[in-house]
């Protein structure tokens, strides 16, 4: 069952195209801080920082430090602009040139870590060493014995080896009778998913970002907060309950979910603010 909230109930907010930058015609010395333009920007909408909460769920705290300036709570540069590309939205300004303010600021955006070359294992070679004549000597004398004491036995034993022989002859049909072959059963293939042979008395919710980045939280049937961040762009998210999993996705139109091992296919646009709540039962036909 899908209990999901329509992006406009969810964003205090219309589509950022509709309000003009506020870096507009404003010369590069007298530009507002990320922080301070922000925060002017929030004033500006008549939002206070619990409706910016509320929209973009992001903490209050991280609110209060962005719009100082203070990016340390976010965790680094790419939380850091996640977070400043959300609150940009909630309060109606152009992501893009805070970001690129952020990164002259603070350095730019760090450059690719080129690949590390491949290791090659030195191949140890054997120290050469003399040969060793004493267990050689030792060995020439174990098999001189053992081909003595081999040619005795078969010796005396050979005339009742020859009637036996003869005594313990097989039939044809037994001689040619084939033994009976063990059929091995085959193994069972793998499912295609670990999420596709989860228990019926579970609900399981996988959530991926495979186009984009998005702010997800899930909690389970109690309340309990099971994740609150930013799911990175490739990374996915599973989370498991008895009963019920609560999720809340603020780029509805970056995730793929999967419920039970079956994928949702609702049509969420870009900046979407999802609520959504599954049982053990979902996804339900129809």
């Amino acid at each position: 069952m899908s209990i999901g909230n329509s992006p406009e109930d969810e964003r205090p907010f219309d589509d950022v195209s509709d309000v003009p930058d506020v870096s507009d015609d404003v010369s590069e010395g007298d530009r507002p801080s990320v922080g301070r333009a922000l925060k002017q920007a929030r004033i500006a909408a008549g939002l206070t920082v619990d409706d910016v909460t509320t929209a973009t769920r992001v903490r209050i705290a991280i609110v209060h430090a962005i719009e100082a300036d203070n990016f340390e709570p976010c965790g680094g540069d790419v939380y850091a602009r996640g977070h400043i590309r959300t609150l940009a939205r909630a309060v109606h300004l152009d992501p893009a040139p805070l970001i690129t303010q952020y990164d002259t600021e603070h350095g730019g955006r760090p450059a690719p870590t080129p690949a590390a070359p491949l290791f090659e294992a030195e191949r140890i070679r054997p120290e050469r060493r003399g040969p060793n004549w004493t267990a050689a000597m030792v060995a020439a004398i174990v098999a001189v014995i053992g081909f003595v004491g081999f040619t005795m036995v078969n010796g005396g034993d050979g005339d009742k080896a020859n009637v036996a022989d003869g005594d313990a002859t097989p039939s044809a049909s037994e001689s040619s009778t084939p033994k009976s072959q063990k059929t091995t059963a085959p193994k069972p293939e793998a499912s295609d998913s670990a999420i596709a042979a989860a228990p019926q008395d579970k609900v399981i919710v996988k959530v991926s970002a495979p186009d984009g980045r998005s702010w997800i939280s899930a909690k389970d049937h109690s309340g309990r907060l099971l994740f609150d961040g930013l799911l990175a762009q490739g990374d996915s998210k599973t989370f498991e309950d008895s009963s019920k999993i609560n999720l809340v996705l603020g780029d509805a139109g970056a995730i793929d979910l999967f419920v039970n091992g079956k994928k949702i296919e609702d049509d969420w646009q870009p900046g979407a603010v999802e609520r959504l709540t599954y049982t053990k039962g979902d996804p339900q036909a129809g």
